[in-house]
């Protein structure tokens, strides 16, 4: 019985490496955002001069919510594979950002659940800029949404704390 919960335990340990093509997914993503970001950034530059302030400030907030969506892209993809495939070996300290290594589970949803309410942020401050083109209704839900991911940041980090709190009594 020993051997077959060896042979299990060795299996669900190599078992980690089927996380790197989703990994590999997501930097392609980050990819498919740098070609959206780079069409935004081009048609804002060629028509500057034919923008209103209000397009100019819509579409800049477009490259940041880009922006913010790929770094999370990025937190997520280098924080997976230190926390569950391995350890970033090759790479040389110096070169190494300060977070890698440090972004355990439990920081990688705080930061989630935060970048999903910043760039919601965004998408609330693109609608505020922009009432005119929107129905109450519709201004509502965004409103609500923005106010549920708030909650579940909040609910987060309470869960955390509470959690952290637990395991330094122990």
């Amino acid at each position: 019985m020993k051997n077959a919960e060896n042979l299990f335990e060795k299996a669900l340990f190599v078992s980690r490496w089927i996380l790197v093509p989703f990994l590999v997914g997501l930097i392609i993503s980050a990819f498919l955002l740098l070609i959206k970001f780079t069409a935004e950034l081009s048609h804002l530059v060629i028509d500057i001069h034919s923008l209103s302030e209000i397009e100019l400030v819509l579409g800049v907030l477009s490259l940041v919510d880009l922006t913010l969506i790929a770094s999370l892209i990025f937190i997520i993809a280098f924080s997976s594979y230190e926390s569950f495939v391995s350890k970033f070996d090759a790479i040389d300290l110096e070169a190494k950002p300060a977070w890698m290594g440090k972004v355990d589970f439990s920081a990688l949803k705080i930061k989630v659940i935060g970048s999903i309410i910043a760039i919601s942020s965004i998408e609330l401050l693109k609608v505020y800029i922009n009432l005119k083109n929107y129905d109450n209704q519709e201004i509502l839900w965004k409103v609500l949404i923005f106010v549920a991911f708030i909650i579940s940041g909040v609910m987060f980090a309470l869960m955390d704390r509470l959690s952290s709190q637990q395991s330094h009594k122990s």
